[in-house]
């Protein structure tokens, strides 16, 4: 199955360069879900920070990181081009806040914002990390200690916590079967 992604070029949806307050970001946030919704067979959405000079917290808060835990599970949300500390800095703290994991990508390199994985799922999210789509039942070979059900376990709860995204397949026994998608 092809997944298709989309770019959000965030500075088209503002008025300016910066993102700034509560108000602002709920004025963005409704043009986001718009633009959102007129995407509907869309899993993934890249959000370029390109030309957004500076953000606050609450205006974080208001626009991406809210939409990301609006369509926790069915669809995903990253970063591309945030270099500046200080943004990445209020993106994270603004996710934490309201308890949702947002990838940041750097060409190939990928970091989690806002919450981290737990210890027991870390492994798990990592493996899936290094390809664009797996199965509970490839990490389970490739861990002779984890069983298929604990892995499907580990991946389910990446899935529910917003780390991964999940689709269902059919599976080559005829019942169902689950692939889990990287964000990004």
């Amino acid at each position: 199955m092809n997944e298709k992604s989309a770019i959000i070029k965030l500075r088209d949806f503002m008025d300016s360069q910066e993102g700034w307050g509560r108000d602002q970001g709920r004025k963005v946030y409704q043009q986001l879900i718009d633009f959102v919704e007129s995407n509907p067979g869309t899993m993934t959405f890249k959000v370029s920070l390109d030309q957004v000079r500076r953000v606050d917290i609450s205006f974080a808060s208001e626009t991406i990181v809210e939409l990301a835990r609006r369509y926790r599970g069915k669809k995903g949300f990253c970063f591309t081009d945030l270099a500046d500390q200080d943004m990445l800095e209020n993106w994270d703290a603004a996710a934490e806040r309201k308890g949702q994991p947002i990838m940041v990508w750097e060409g190939k390199n990928g970091q989690v914002i806002g919450i981290t994985p737990s210890q027991g799922t870390l492994g798990a999210f990592n493996f899936a990390l290094k390809r664009e789509r797996t199965r509970a039942s490839e990490f389970a070979a490739s861990m002779p200690d984890i069983s298929i059900a604990n892995a499907s376990t580990k991946f389910k709860q990446l899935w529910e916590q917003g780390f991964l995204l999940r689709r269902e397949d059919v599976a080559e026994s005829g019942g169902v079967e689950f692939t889990y998608h990287r964000i990004g």
